[in-house]
């Protein structure tokens, strides 16, 4: 079968574009407004975008009112944001999280998550979260969409400082995947975790080539450890 999207004729009785493209990672991104009030709220349209500088963005349609979101809006006012990675054992949290509450509300007490300090920026990062990144807003890209919800805004961050728990690293000094199991988001109201990992090296001898895959700057120095 196919069907055009302007049309949505697929004649299914739900539509799969978000069943198409996954699994997908979720960026819960913390914030903080000017005046103060803390936002947490996951994104499914979350990714890495490069490693050496790392950059990451997230996508965030607008609300159904037709406006635009809190974590958009004090990010670009604020120029920062915390990304904490979603985990199963998190997945209510961040399902609490999701609500479209009044800007005033604050997210990590409605989420029922303990605020972490940052290092470098302002808003705070999950306490209970395996990993956080915080991030530098460098810009955003706005995409016209139909409907109330349908523009985006697409929000990118330069990755500044990174935290990871030391019983998420393995002795052999990789993350324990499969003890984090990161949390992603499927097509309809669907999750899924990481439950099982299988390794596939490029054949060859361009070690450049597999430093990039492997996400890793050459001649990096060794991580502060905490």
């Amino acid at each position: 079968m196919y069907y055009d999207p302007d049309r949505n004729d697929h004649g299914l009785p739900h539509n799969p574009f978000k069943s198409c493209v996954v699994p997908r990672p979720i960026g819960w991104i913390s914030t903080v407004s000017p005046e103060g009030v803390h936002n947490l709220a996951p994104y499914s349209q979350f990714q890495n975008l490069t490693f050496d500088p790392p950059y990451v963005m997230f996508a965030a349609n607008q609300n159904t009112r037709g406006m635009r979101k809190d974590s958009v809006i004090n990010a670009e006012k604020t120029s920062e944001f915390v990304y904490n990675m979603a985990t199963y054992d998190l997945r209510e949290a961040i399902n609490r999280s999701a609500a479209e509450v009044p800007p005033e509300a604050d997210e990590f007490e409605l989420a029922g998550v303990t605020k972490a300090p940052s290092i470098i920026v302002k808003p705070c990062r999950v306490a209970e979260s395996p990993v956080q990144f915080e991030c530098r807003y460098y810009q955003t890209i706005r995409l016209p969409g139909k409907g109330l919800m349908g523009t985006v805004d697409i929000i990118i961050g330069r990755v500044i400082l990174v935290h990871i728990k030391d019983d998420a690293i393995n002795q052999d000094g990789r993350l324990d995947i499969l003890k984090i199991r990161p949390l992603a988001r499927l097509g309809y109201y669907d999750y899924t975790t990481v439950e099982s990992i299988f390794e596939m090296v490029i054949p060859g001898e361009n070690e450049s080539l597999l430093i990039g895959l492997e996400g890793a700057a050459e001649n990096a120095p060794a991580a502060h450890k905490k």
